[in-house]
């Protein structure tokens, strides 16, 4: 396995070399600390649902804390499309945390300063765009 250079894709390195699917460990943390957010996926079919959620947002984060080729951009189209669903901004931003976390507990003690500050920037900058992005949804007429 050829590990980044850039913390953030380290750390997804890292997770993958000790875990096949983070979707049942991200899923459990989200409905744990977030147990509004269960009843807004439906019970059948949603494992696809939500490993295909996960997948995304992963490839956003990756792209969004690297060469920001595009896939980045999947996230302010989903600040909008999860406020049609009714999603709170704050819960939308919280799945960033849940990831995070959850990532820290699979890495122990591989969880460095450099990964700690790379996602602590992270999550600052995923809240500045959702911010933005609110900002601007408020000028459009």
């Amino acid at each position: 396995m050829t590990s980044s250079s850039n913390p953030i894709e380290h750390s997804f390195d890292l997770a993958a070399a000790r875990c096949d699917d983070l979707t049942p460990l991200v899923y459990r943390r989200l409905f744990r600390e977030h147990p509004e957010t269960q009843a807004m996926f439906r019970t059948e079919g949603s494992e696809h649902v939500r490993g295909s959620m996960l997948s995304l947002t992963i490839e956003a984060i990756i792209d969004f804390a690297g060469e920001r080729r595009g896939h980045f951009r999947l996230i302010e189209c989903e600040v909008s499309s999860h406020d049609a669903y009714g999603t709170p901004r704050d819960l939308f931003i919280a799945f960033f945390g849940v990831i995070a976390n959850e990532l820290r507990d699979i890495l122990g003690d591989d969880w460095s300063d450099e990964i700690d500050a790379a996602w602590h920037k992270l999550l600052r900058d995923i809240d500045a765009v959702v911010a933005q992005q609110k900002h601007l949804a408020a000028e459009t007429p």
